[in-house]
């Protein structure tokens, strides 16, 4: 009978019953979530034109917050053209594919995502803590192998990660979520399907990437150190590490009390909030960072101005 099951989950699919909370009001949903999905691709490719336009802005830092923006309309758009079109549909079914394919491009972003953060933090470490031997280490070839292992990492340790949830039996239909998680999927398999192999493998992932965080701790403690002694890293501080150390504390948050409420909390608690728990992670970091670096750093800042207003090419001061 599993087995039955788990070939009409493959030609039918799954059901998102989160948007049972929302058909009620899913015309100002949608047009929330239309304007706030316009918001984030018109702010990120804001901040990539200006980037990969202005020759003075191909430093290390500048390629590395490019390739942030980037994954972030990545990451966005695994969930936001489902989202919108399941606000207009009278059924809201996701295919059996179409949702590990889902479940691999927000995973990938979230890690991609704390991969270049980490990234963000070694290269402000070295431009702070060891500026004399900045250019040596932060040659061209290193920054594009950080962006290579940024985005390749999370590729293959996803990629293995759908084929362990692919071999398992289904049994269950119902996916209580806006979208599909692996380990949501995971949770639908049959009775006596093999799912510690997936939990080991999990867990395995989630120290690589406990490791980030350690890493990053460790960066900022020197930083700090390097900073209280003089005005002018005090200034570079403030300056460029302020808006970095916003984002990683966002995402930070998000994670956590994601991960807190997928383990550790029950399905009584209001489907809103379930929803908005679920929502943060491609609601708030996508939008918030390229507002951020966009404002916070001069020289985007400035030339983002000249675009916009003077549309003539003036010299940008460093």
């Amino acid at each position: 009978r599993g087995g039955r099951l788990s070939f009409s989950i493959m030609e039918e699919g799954f059901t998102l019953s989160g948007f049972n909370d929302t058909l009620g009001y899913r015309a100002v949903v949608f047009s929330l979530a239309s304007l706030c999905y316009f918001a984030i691709l018109f702010f990120n490719v804001a901040i990539i034109i200006v980037i990969v336009s202005d020759e003075c802005l191909h430093e290390p830092m500048y390629i590395l917050l490019c390739v942030h923006c980037i994954n972030g309309l990545y990451g966005t758009a695994g969930f936001y053209p489902k989202f919108l079109a399941d606000l207009l549909s009278s059924s809201q079914v996701i295919s059996y594919h179409g949702c590990l394919v889902q479940a691999f491009v927000l995973y990938s972003f979230v890690c991609s995502d704390m991969s270049i953060l980490t990234a963000l933090a070694y290269d402000r470490y070295l431009a702070i803590c060891l500026p004399l031997q900045y250019h040596s280490i932060m040659t061209n070839r290193r920054v594009y192998s950080l962006v290579c292992l940024s985005w390749l990492t999370p590729f293959c340790i996803f990629s293995v990660n759908i084929v362990l949830t692919a071999r398992l039996r289904f049994c269950g239909t119902n996916i209580q979520r806006l979208f599909c998680l692996n380990w949501v999927i995971v949770k639908l398999a049959c009775p006596g399907s093999n799912t510690v192999i997936n939990n080991v493998y999990a867990l395995a992932t989630l120290s690589i990437y406990v490791a980030h965080w350690l890493f990053v701790v460790w960066t900022y403690i020197y930083i700090v150190k390097t900073c209280v002694q003089s005005k002018e890293d005090r200034a570079k501080f403030m300056q460029t590490c302020v808006p970095h150390l916003i984002s990683l504390v966002t995402l930070f948050v998000i994670v956590v009390s994601d991960l807190m409420h997928m383990r550790f909390t029950s399905y009584d608690l209001p489907l809103s909030f379930q929803n908005f728990s679920s929502l943060a992670v491609v609601f708030i970091p996508p939008l918030m960072n390229p507002l951020l670096y966009g404002f916070k750093l001069t020289r985007i800042r400035k030339r983002i101005f000249v675009l916009l207003f003077l549309r003539k090419k003036l010299p940008v001061s460093s």
